[in-house]
C-alpha cells in the first residue's frame, strides 16, 4: 500500500490548489480524481472548435481577487463581461416588457432604481429574518414595506425571484433568507475566450494526479487516514476532501468513523442546485446590438428570462441562457430539441420571424453528473452563513474539507474553490503561503 503525506480527493480547482501548495512545500502528495480529466466543475468543451465553458465561466469581481492575479500570471486571456451577477444595469441590457415591447432608456433607469430601492428594504428584511424563513419571505416583506401598486411590485418581485434562480439555481422559496448575503461583486467581471480549463491544467502540472479513481471510503484516526478507491488503497498522514456537497450528502463516499455531528449538520444545511446552461450558435445575429444581455419581463419570463450575448468571445453569433431552478427541474428529462424549441419560442416573442434555427447547441447536465450532482450548492432554509466556515473545520487534524461551499464570502465560485484549497494547505502547513506561489 502506497504511503503519502497528504491524499487529496478531487482534482477540481480546490483540490489542485491544495495539492500544489503542499507539493511546493516539499510534501509527497497524491490527487485522486473520479473523472477522466482534471478541473471538476471547470470544464471546457471544444467540440465545434470553439471554447465553451460547460461549468464555471466568470470571475465575478476582479478587484483584490487572487484568482485574477493568478490567471494573469499564467497568461490566460480574458474578456470583460460584467453582467453575470444579475445586475439590473451597469452595462447595456435590453429589457422587454410583459407585452414584448422594448423598454426605453428612461424606463430602464426607473426599473433599475426600483430594484435598488427594493434591495435596500430587502437587506433589512433579511437581517430581521428568523431561522427557517426563505428569501421569498424576505422579498414579500420588503415589497410590502414599499407599498407600490401591483404592477410595479410584480416587475420587481419577478426580478428578485429570477436573481435567486440565476445566482443559485433555486426557487426563492427554497433558499434561506440569508442565502444571497454572500453574493457581493467588487469590480468588473471577466470570461475566458480560450476556456477556463487552462487554470486547472496549470495547477495540475507536475502533480501526481490519478484519474478514474472513484474514492468510496475514507478511514481515519488521529494518526492518519486510509483512502480506498475502486482501484486500490492509499495511506497518508491526512486527507483533503474536495468533493461537492452533492457527493457528501449522497453517501457514495463513506467515512469511518462517521464525521462529527457538527460537520454532518453543516453539510445538511446545503443542497445542490438545479442549474444548466443552454448555448445557441446562430448563422447571423438577429438580436439587439450593443447590449450585454436581453431580459424579458412578465409571464413569458417564467422560465427563459435572460439571454447573454457571447458573440464577442469568438466572433460567432452566440446566446447563452440558463435553465435554473423550477425550469431546470421541469426540463431535466426533455430531449435537446424540445428544450431548444422552448427557448426559441420565448425569443420569438421578442424578435418574431427574425429568430433563426441555431447551427450548434450545447446543453449541460450537471444534475445527472454522479461526481457533482448539481452545479453548486445553496443554503437551505434553516441554515446560516456560518455553515460555510463550519464545513472547513479540520477534523482531528487529519481531515480537511475544501471546495466552493466551504468558503463564506463568495461561495459557488472558482474564487471560493481556490481560496478554500489554499486555506486547507495553510492549515496543514501551519503557516501562511502567498497566492503568488501558485503561478510557479
Amino acid at each position: 500500500m502506497e504511503n503519502f503525506d497528504t491524499v487529496v480527493i478531487g482534482a477540481g480547482v480546490s483540490g489542485l490548489t491544495a495539492a500544489r501548495v503542499l507539493a511546493q512545500a516539499g510534501q509527497r502528495v497524491l490527487v485522486l480524481e473520479a473523472r477522466d480529466r482534471v478541473g471538476g466543475r471547470t470544464w471546457t468543451d471544444r467540440e465545434d472548435g470553439l471554447a465553451t465553458d460547460r461549468g464555471a465561466s466568470w470571475i465575478h469581481g476582479i478587484d483584490d481577487n487572487p484568482l485574477t492575479h493568478l490567471v494573469a500570471a499564467i497568461g490566460m486571456r480574458t474578456v470583460e463581461f460584467t453582467v453575470g451577477s444579475y445586475q439590473p444595469d451597469g452595462r447595456p441590457i435590453a429589457y422587454y416588457g410583459p407585452e414584448g415591447e422594448r423598454l426605453d432608456d428612461q424606463q430602464v433607469r426607473a426599473f433599475a432604481a426600483d430594484i435598488r430601492e427594493a434591495d435596500a428594504q430587502l437587506a433589512v428584511a433579511v437581517g430581521a429574518s428568523v431561522p427557517g424563513e426563505t428569501y421569498l419571505d424576505a422579498i414579500e416583506v420588503a415589497l410590502a414595506r414599499l407599498g407600490w401598486d401591483a404592477e410595479r411590485a410584480e416587475r420587481v418581485r419577478e426580478f428578485l425571484r429570477h436573481r435567486s434562480e440565476e445566482q443559485y439555481g433555486v426557487w426563492a422559496g427554497d433558499l434561506a433568507a440569508h442565502g444571497l448575503d454572500d453574493d457581493t461583486i467588487e469590480g468588473d467581471e471577466v470570461v475566458f475566450p480560450d476556456g477556463f480549463d487552462r487554470l486547472a491544467a496549470h495547477l495540475a502540472t507536475g502533480l501526481d494526479v490519478r484519474l478514474e479513481q472513484v474514492v468510496t471510503r475514507v478511514e481515519w484516526t488521529p494518526e492518519g487516514v486510509t483512502v480506498r478507491s475502486e482501484q486500490g488503497a492509499f495511506m497518508a498522514d491526512r486527507a483533503v476532501v474536495t468533493v461537492p456537497i452533492g457527493v457528501l450528502r449522497s453517501g457514495d463516499l463513506a467515512f469511518e468513523p462517521a464525521l462529527p455531528e457538527s460537520l454532518v449538520r453543516a453539510i445538511g444545511s446545503f443542497q445542490m442546485n438545479n442549474f444548466e446552461k443552454v448555448f445557441l450558435r446562430f448563422p447571423t445575429k438577429f438580436w439587439d446590438d450593443g447590449v450585454y444581455a436581453i431580459r424579458q419581463q412578465g409571464e413569458a419570463s417564467a422560465w427563459w428570462h435572460s439571454w447573454y450575448d457571447l458573440t464577442a468571445l469568438h466572433g460567432v453569433p452566440t446566446l447563452l441562457t440558463f435553465a435554473a431552478g423550477p425550469c431546470a427541474i421541469e426540463t431535466r428529462d426533455w430531449p435537446t430539441g424540445r428544450i431548444v424549441e422552448s427557448v426559441l419560442d420565448a425569443l420569438r416573442g421578442l424578435y418574431g420571424d427574425r429568430v433563426e434555427t441555431p447551427e450548434h447547441v450545447l446543453i449541460t447536465d450537471w444534475r445527472d453528473d454522479p461526481f457533482a450532482q448539481g452545479s453548486y450548492a445553496y443554503l437551505k432554509p434553516g441554515g446560516n452563513v456560518e455553515d460555510h466556515d463550519a464545513l472547513a473545520s479540520p477534523v482531528a487534524g487529519v481531515l480537511h474539507l475544501a471546495g466552493e461551499a466551504t468558503w463564506s464570502e463568495d461561495p459557488a465560485t472558482v474564487t471560493a474553490a481556490l481560496r478554500s484549497g489554499h486555506r486547507a494547505a495553510e492549515n496543514i502547513l501551519g503557516r501562511p503561503v502567498p497566492f503568488g506561489a501558485l503561478a510557479g
